[in-house]
């Protein structure tokens, strides 16, 4: 059994452009019937969610749409699934509401190898109440955190702990379940920012150990927006700052204004469609682990080709990727020529495979690099071998 990626490309109206996109890490393309899902919303009818009229309803429905969605993909309770804008957002509002317990003499800790959405709201909020920030250093050589001293920086002071759950610059995959654990023995809360591992993994946050578990849906196949996992029980312990009249559920004290219903339907629409990639019965959530086995294994298979390509470009650029466990992601920095007129040249020939730092500031700043210094290449599920020969074909006309 394999991925029928033809059969899934067909479903991408967007892919008629003739662009061969390697931006996935950035945002996926989105498939028609997330699309219709969402237009089918918005047009109605609709209102105020609510019971007395079929619009009333049909918002209730598309949240209860949502959260079982999400709570199948993540290996969660629908009780526990929190909307949010984006991770950015969700993430600021889970540390502002949690630094509410903090003080000085308490740690905060945080690590190199980490998005900034994942690093900055943490670093803020424990400036803000006088505790301290701890890091977990990233090694350039081999692109993984130093968890030697893993037991020496996660102590009885830590309160929480932020780490990625991979790396959407170099893909790594670093051990959450460990330093879960650890984080756990000393009593720390774990936050885990799963927006592109999400994409490219079958998630169980029970597993990880994550008590709160961040995701983009536009990561993977649907609308711009975002959601959090936790426990129900958890998210009872926590009061956010919110509107007096609003209500107080969980996990509806945790949801500022009115929801987007129209967004909440094509979340659901998003996760079918990955969950269709698995031929045969089964429920939603079982169908999603064999799908994710199938695009693990085609993402893998491509990987594996653009790293041979990239090598046989020999010197003259430098794969950053290197981690044992990784998503099929890649970045790589070029010797003598810029990653901004190289992404440019590709560019001009429909191959997306954008220059910069994506938000990942402190992988930057450890391994040395300057801004726009390197490319990032991420496969999707859409991705064919087509669009491989046309990238690599860019890369070395570019670098000739």
């Amino acid at each position: 059994m394999s991925l029928d990626v033809a059969g899934l490309r067909a479903r991408f109206p967007s892919l008629t452009s003739g662009i061969a996109h390697f931006d996935g890490p950035g945002g996926t393309q989105t498939p028609a019937e997330v699309g219709a899902a969402i237009a089918a919303t918005l047009t109605g009818p609709l209102s105020n969610r609510g019971t007395s009229v079929t619009s009333e309803r049909n918002a209730e429905a598309a949240i209860a749409g949502f959260r079982s969605a999400m709570a199948d993909l993540l290996g969660a309770a629908p009780e526990g699934i929190v909307h949010g804008r984006s991770a950015t957002q969700l993430t600021y509002d889970v540390s502002r509401t949690l630094a509410k317990g903090w003080g000085p003499g308490d740690d905060v800790v945080v690590t190199e190898l980490d998005h900034d959405c994942n690093v900055r709201p943490w670093v803020q909020a424990a400036a803000a109440v006088g505790a301290t920030v701890r890091w977990l250093r990233l090694d350039p050589a081999t692109a993984e955190l130093d968890l030697d001293a893993l037991d020496e920086v996660v102590t009885e002071r830590t309160r929480l702990v932020a780490v990625t759950g991979a790396s959407n610059l170099l893909g790594t995959m670093p051990p959450v379940a460990r330093i879960a654990a650890r984080a756990h023995a000393v009593g720390a809360l774990v936050h885990v920012d799963g927006v592109h591992l999400t994409a490219h993994s079958h998630i169980d946050v029970t597993a990880l150990g994550a008590d709160f578990f961040v995701c983009s849906p536009y990561k993977f196949f649907g609308p711009h927006c975002a959601a959090l996992a936790a426990d129900p029980a958890l998210l009872e312990t926590l009061h956010p700052d919110k509107l007096l009249p609003s209500t107080d559920a969980v996990p509806e004290r945790f949801e500022l204004g009115t929801l987007p219903y129209e967004l909440l339907a094509g979340v659901g629409a998003a996760v079918d469609v990955l969950a269709s990639l698995a031929p045969g019965e089964g429920t939603r959530r079982e169908r999603l682990a064999i799908a994710h086995g199938l695009v693990h294994e085609h993402e893998m298979a491509l990987r594996t080709r653009i790293e041979g390509g990239l090598a046989d470009l020999g010197d003259r650029l430098t794969v950053h990727s290197r981690a044992q466990q990784r998503t099929p992601t890649l970045f790589f920095t070029l010797r003598d020529a810029d990653a901004r007129e190289v992404a440019a040249s590709i560019a001009s020939r429909d191959v997306l495979a954008p220059a910069g730092t994506f938000y990942a500031h402190e992988p930057f700043r450890a391994l040395g690099l300057d801004v726009d210094a390197g490319i990032r290449v991420g496969v999707a599920p859409y991705t064919d071998d087509s669009d491989v020969d046309r990238l690599l074909t860019g890369l070395a006309d570019a670098l000739a």
